[in-house]
């Protein structure tokens, strides 16, 4: 008897083990899959002291970062992937191409349910805007940095960290388009800026504002951009971008840089003028011969926000201009290289600038 009581003892211990084993696995199933891919950047970056500010970017392997949050498993299942390993001032059009690729490929292959790329913050911006214009997925892209390296007494990397696969994991994520998670703040690609040089509050809209919150363990939207258009750039098989670049606009300007731009061979430049775009007559005459050569020139603003409108006190139409709309000078650019890969005809360009 005792031996048949053991014998039916140690069945129902062995059920309950094959049925905790199914809840994990099932519950392992259930979780979502995010790919984090690492460039670098400072919140992946090491210093001498733990209170000092001084540091060297894009030490940290992607392991260790994730080793540094383990809470993020109980959210996701989580792989890593290490893209670059540099400060993000060394970002360029090569590792664009390369990233926004990759992320194709991982949602073309359902190899990932989001993605979530760390990086640095100089010009994590610029990186959300090309990806939002090159990704050609619905399904969630968040770039997350810190402004402190992982080595300082207080970093905020592991917390973005954890947030950003927080946001990349959520259902509500789905068609928002690239964002940047921060500070507990979600901003749409497009519309995002670094405002501050050293604050861990850095990332801001002038404009809009975030579109969403984190906190608590939620993801909220309040809105959702809508210069999000379905149809994106192709870049699959691109090397480069074609060569544009930004000159800054200031009293008593001159017009020599962009003579000099002209003569290297750029195909487009973005003008980062005074108020609504506007530049002296020397840089005006100098972007009207431009115009004349072939390149195309962009009218943005070096004001921080707000639009730059079509013929107020510039007659660009005639002059061969386009206007950035509310873009900033180094958004424009991106957008401008782009555009340029299909199109120099003024009236198209201008539309996109509109569009996107």
């Amino acid at each position: 008897m005792r031996k048949i009581i053991s014998l039916l003892f140690t069945v129902l211990i062995v059920f309950q083990i094959q049925g905790q084993s199914k809840n994990t696995k099932n519950k392992e199933i259930e979780l979502p899959r995010i790919m984090i891919l690492a460039t670098g950047g400072t919140i992946a970056g090491s210093g001498e002291s733990s209170s000092k500010a001084a540091y060297t970017a894009g030490q940290i392997p992607i392991d260790n970062l994730l080793n540094a949050v383990p809470q993020i498993h109980e959210m996701a299942r989580i792989k890593g992937e290490q893209i670059a390993q540099i400060g993000s001032q060394d970002m360029n059009v090569e590792t664009w191409l390369k990233l926004s690729n990759r992320i194709n490929a991982i949602f073309e292959n359902n190899e990932a349910d989001g993605v979530v790329i760390t990086h640095g913050t100089d010009t994590q911006e610029e990186t959300a805007y090309f990806l939002s214009l090159t990704v050609k997925s619905d399904k969630p892209v968040v770039l997350v940095g810190a402004m402190r390296p992982a080595t300082a007494m207080s970093q905020d990397g592991n917390r973005n960290l954890f947030d950003a696969v927080m946001v990349a994991a959520a259902p509500n994520s789905q068609g928002i388009g690239v964002v940047t998670a921060m500070n507990e703040e979600i901003y749409a690609a497009r519309d995002v800026t670094k405002t501050v040089t050293t604050s861990t509050a850095t990332f801001k809209s002038r404009n809009f504002g975030p579109i969403g919150l984190i906190y608590d363990g939620k993801v909220s939207y309040y809105y959702k951009s809508l210069r999000n258009p379905e149809q994106k750039f192709n870049i699959k098989g691109l090397k480069k971008l074609p060569q544009v670049e930004i000159i800054y606009g200031y009293a008593d300007a001159s017009p020599r840089a962009i003579t000099a731009t002209v003569e290297e061979g750029a195909k487009g430049i973005v003008y980062a003028g005074m108020g609504n775009g506007n530049f002296n007559a020397p840089v005006g005459k100098a972007l009207e011969n431009a115009v004349k050569k072939g390149v195309t020139v962009c009218r943005a603003a070096r004001v921080g926000a707000g639009r730059v409108t079509l013929l107020n006190e510039v007659d660009d139409q005639a002059l061969g201009f386009v206007v950035a709309d509310d873009l900033s000078p180094q958004k424009a650019r991106i957008l401008l290289m782009l555009a340029l890969t299909q199109t120099h005809d003024q009236k198209t360009i201008q539309d996109i600038f509109f569009k996107y």
